[in-house]
């Protein structure tokens, strides 16, 4: 419960830094695709970040509680922006094509990571 929130609040702040660095130090450096490549990862660490503290909240006692549904979701969703924004970022900057083929990685362990939430909320009180 806490390394989900404590992770979330982690990626979270390090989503608001690289897209203001996207925004200001990489402006002209990016062309525009690779300027929206960069965009995508910050969104999808935004995004996942909240997922990661919503996986944290739903794992204390009066919500769902602990869980080796929600755990398993956390840790995938932590690797998942790793995977999934870390090589979208590193991608923009080197702009080398084949690190691409990492990304879908991160995007599967993120609807992975989804469905787990899914039945760990079906779960409830049966």
């Amino acid at each position: 419960m806490k390394f989900n929130i404590i992770a979330g609040a982690v990626y979270a702040f390090l989503a608001v830094a690289f897209g203001a660095f996207g925004a200001h130090a990489l402006k002209n450096v990016l062309t525009e695709h690779y300027a929206k490549v960069w965009e995508t990862g910050v969104q999808y660490q935004m995004f996942h970040a909240i997922g990661l503290i919503v996986i944290g909240i739903l794992m204390s006692k009066g919500l769902i509680g602990p869980s080796s549904l929600l755990s398993r979701a956390g840790i995938l969703m932590f690797i998942g922006v790793i995977l999934f924004s870390g090589s979208l970022y590193v991608l923009a900057i080197t702009q080398i094509k084949v690190l691409g083929a990492i990304t879908p990685i991160g995007g599967v362990l993120f609807l992975i990571a989804w469905v787990l939430v899914i039945i760990a909320a079906l779960k409830i009180g049966k």
